[in-house]
């Protein structure tokens, strides 16, 4: 099971910056920064709602589930 994060994605389609997003949703550039690119196990609800509200999107917008497991 694998999860992809598009959060880079949806920033871009925002124009939003790092630090704009970081302003925004409360939380520092660098923990933005591992869930951007990917280097995170966990996100907690109440930041996913805060970068949601921030960026107009939905939870799906940013999370995607790719089953990874052989055939």
């Amino acid at each position: 099971m694998a999860i992809i994060l598009r959060l880079d994605r949806v920033m871009a389609d925002r124009k939003m910056s790092l630090n704009e997003l970081s302003e925004r949703v409360g939380v520092s550039n660098v923990n933005l920064s591992k869930i951007k690119t990917g280097k995170i196990s966990a996100v907690r609800f109440s930041t996913l709602n805060a970068i949601c509200k921030a960026l107009n999107c939905q939870p799906g917008d940013i999370l995607e589930f790719i089953d990874d497991t052989p055939p």
